[in-house]
């Protein structure tokens, strides 16, 4: 029998192919196959290959990151753009409103409109939708002619590239170049958050790329509230049986995961868990750590990176499958935003992310508990403490905070030691407040009475705009804009 026989042999049996329909299931994500795909590691290498796609551009960019920074960096890409669209490129860029929010102006994007460009800025704050921004368009996208697309968890700033004047080195994140069938999802990713701002995409190509490799791969293009990378991520951790190696960059853990990591390790599965030690949102880092006992006390070995920030989000399991993306190990990436992974199932190319995870953990520090039971290092190296950035991450911090307090009120579960943690905190936050309420009661009465009145108005207003549509779509003859069904991209 030949190898390629035996491999197809392999592939098809029973059990392969119940675990291929779970997982389908779960990501909501077919398998596909034909593609070939590049490991690339931090931004100087990405950069090179993302621009030089872009210049050999001849037909459509479809760029879509959380945060494009008007800076040295920032500045390059966009006049790469520029060129583009007044060679007649079709130009069209997404960026998250809050993710550029003082990163880059209106004034930043003007050449590449005034060149036949388009920009679309995702989920802009409005009076009307009080609570809107919360969800957000996390993706680092982008997709060159169909020939080529890049994801991962890279932004585009000089903060990537680090500051050799200062001694620090580029941050650590992880990305990869993908060839073949698998464009048309990007594409489509890229159209589906397109369509909702404004006039959809025109098709320029029909079906997908023609096969160009052997690895089968899965497009996990994730919307708020469609959690199919949470389902995917906890159904690795329940069918890994030798080894799950996770690098995260804003780790706080819901407690199904914790609870899925647990179990594993208590399987006799080898678990690690990589994040940084120096973040650029210390709330996330503390929150972070927090939960680090629960994981430790059931054999999952952490560790935390000693260099510039981490910001890679992967996974590797069993040697066969891993991830690369932008979706982080919490409930704001699971739940909250739009995310963008591509889940590989080939032995290959989980060999060279188990190398490369090998590699990081030697400029990292291990977890370990004392005697005492205590959450220690294994060693003193000096840690960089870094601020700023990333805004986004803080609604993580915040929604572990009303998870562990919920948890606690309710009594359905016992508290987990990094929750216990927390509770002081949230404790003494509540009686500052009902202490400051007895004092100066107008001091919280104007407060709630303003909230309440701007959440009345903003529903009110939601709901003569959601009639107006469906009134109009009844006029024109078209299907309900709150339809569950995906937008397509028109012919």
């Amino acid at each position: 029998m030949s190898v390629a026989a035996e491999r197809a042999t392999t592939l098809d049996t029973p059990v392969r192919r119940l675990a291929q329909q779970a997982l389908s299931r779960a990501a909501g994500a077919p398998l596909i196959g034909g593609n070939s795909i590049e490991l690339l590691i931090d931004a100087p290498a990405n950069y090179t290959a993302w621009l030089a796609a872009m210049r050999a551009a001849r037909r459509r960019i479809l760029l879509e990151n959380y945060i494009i920074r008007d800076d040295d960096v920032g500045r390059q890409f966009r006049a790469v753009l520029v060129e583009r669209a007044e060679a007649g490129v079709k130009v069209h860029v997404i960026c998250d409103w809050l993710g550029c929010l003082g990163q880059s102006r209106a004034e930043f994007w003007q050449p590449l409109t005034d060149a036949g460009g388009e920009m679309r800025r995702y989920n802009p704050f409005q009076l009307g939708n009080p609570v809107g921004w919360v969800n957000r368009d996390h993706r680092k996208l982008l997709v060159v002619d169909r020939d080529v697309a890049f994801l991962g968890g890279i932004c585009i700033s000089s903060k990537w590239l680090g500051d050799k004047v200062r001694g620090i080195a580029p941050w650590r994140d992880t990305a990869v170049g993908v060839r073949g069938p698998a464009l048309a999802e990007f594409e489509q990713a890229f159209a589906d958050v397109w369509a909702q701002l404004g006039t959809p995409l025109v098709r320029l190509h029909a079906g997908a790329p023609a096969p160009v490799g052997d690895i089968d791969l899965r497009v996990v293009a994730t919307q708020p509230d469609t959690a199919g990378m949470f389902r995917l991520d906890q159904l690795i951790a329940a069918m890994a049986r030798h080894s799950l190696w996770l690098a995260d960059a804003y780790f706080v853990g819901l407690a199904p995961y914790v609870q899925a990591l647990k179990a594993a390790a208590r399987d006799g599965v080898d678990v690690r868990l990589l994040v940084p030690g120096a973040s650029d949102l210390p709330v996330v880092r503390v929150m972070s750590r927090s939960g680090y006992r629960p994981l430790l006390e059931n054999g999952v070995r952490v560790f935390e990176w000693n260099g510039a920030m981490m910001h890679a989000k992967t996974a590797v399991a069993d040697g066969r499958w891993a991830r690369v993306g932008s979706s982080n190990l919490n409930i704001s990436s699971w739940m909250g935003n739009c995310e963008l992974d591509v889940a590989v199932e080939d032995a290959a190319f989980a060999k060279s992310m188990e190398d490369q995870y090998l590699r990081d953990l030697e400029n990292a520090t291990e977890i370990v508990l004392s005697a005492r039971r205590r959450v220690q290092r294994c060693d003193a190296k000096p840690q960089a403490r870094r601020a700023g950035g990333s805004s986004g991450r803080a609604a993580a911090g915040a929604l572990r905070l009303a998870h562990s307090m919920g948890a606690a009120f309710s009594n359905r579960r016992v508290l987990g030691q990094g929750e216990i943690a927390v509770l002081p905190w949230l404790a003494i936050s509540l009686l500052v407040f009902a202490i400051g309420t007895v004092v100066w009661p107008r001091l919280s009465a104007w407060p709630l009475a303003g909230l309440a009145a701007w959440f009345g108005i903003a529903l009110l207003v939601r709901y003569f705009r959601s009639r107006r549509v469906a009134r109009d779509a009844r006029v024109a003859g078209l299907p309900a804009a709150n339809s569950a069904t995906p937008s397509k991209l028109p012919p």
